[in-house]
């Protein structure tokens, strides 16, 4: 299908999709059936295909939501998430309504969803959504940080030096930056956050979003991380961005020293860049082209 042809327009959500097929990317709610729109019940009952991160609890949704499924339900987890996409497309091209629903949330924020997304677009079929709750906006709402500039920057690596590594490029981000966390890595992240980011770095705990046990703990990084330890259930992690004084004084010989003086010590040479540019509240640009001059 010409992508030209795709109409600009959305159909109500409470009418049955007309025409060739549509992807739908559907969002659920984080904890409270009761946010669960009309529109959502509207489509998942018009659906040919629901696609389900996982199905049983997709089942629990719609029996909660006292929707009745006509269509077929596949499961769609990262496992599975490439080998199913052909069939989906194919199905997507013979006419059928797909609908794509994750565990909580926004299909493709952190969630499968991407992948088929990309592949509906290259082959023309037009990709719609019924819009829910985001645990990103909602705890960025939450956390009382500047909201008019974030970034998401998604959950951080495992292994201790990516997740470093990748902490070390963000030190100079001057946005507020929301990651989201599993439980069981919760303090090593912290910890490292700390090491970089600095203990008095402004920040916010959000657990739970819209469920019975919510909660938000506001503070320093260093505050937050010293009672973390009782921390349960799903995370999402609200920093606030940079806002040292630049030091503009340092000459670039300082600066490479500084740098041969940590890549001395063992650490990467990207590494260091990153750790004087947080140090000295620099971009990483002008300590790079120091160290490389």
């Amino acid at each position: 299908m010409d992508p030209a042809a795709v109409p600009a327009t959305v159909p109500a959500a409470d009418a049955p999709f007309p025409g060739a097929g549509v992807l739908v990317l559907a969002g659920t709610p984080l904890g409270r059936v009761s946010d669960a729109s009309p529109g959502l019940a509207a489509v998942l009952t018009a659906a040919d295909v629901i696609a389900a991160e996982d199905t049983r609890r997709f089942h629990r949704l719609v029996t909660d939501l006292g929707v009745t499924v006509r269509g077929s339900v596949v499961s769609y987890y990262e496992a599975v998430e490439q080998s199913r996409i052909p069939a989906l497309i194919g199905q997507l091209q013979q006419g059928l309504t797909v609908v794509l629903v994750t565990d909580a949330g926004m299909p493709s924020v952190s969630d499968p969803g991407y992948r088929l997304v990309a592949a509906a677009a290259a082959a023309g079929v037009r990709v719609t959504s019924v819009p829910g709750p985001s645990a990103v906006l909602t705890a960025l709402a939450l956390s009382g940080l500047p909201s008019d500039r974030f970034t998401f920057e998604g959950f951080p690596p495992r292994k201790p030096g990516a997740r470093r590594s990748a902490l070390l490029e963000l030190a100079g981000e001057r946005r507020t930056m929301v990651f989201f966390e599993s439980v069981h890595r919760l303090d090593e992240t912290l910890a490292a956050m700390v090491d970089v980011f600095g203990a008095d770095r402004p920040a916010a705990l959000c657990r739970e979003l819209t469920k019975t046990y919510e909660e938000v703990r506001r503070g320093t990084l260093g505050e937050i991380t010293a009672g973390a330890g009782d921390v349960r259930g799903e995370v999402t992690l609200v920093i606030a961005g940079a806002s040292g004084a630049v030091d503009q004084e340092v000459t670039d010989e300082q600066l490479a020293a500084e740098v041969a003086e940590l890549v001395g010590g063992g650490a990467s040479r990207k590494d260091a860049v990153g750790e004087i540019a947080a140090r000295r509240g620099l971009p990483r640009r002008r300590v790079y082209d120091a160290a490389h001059r």
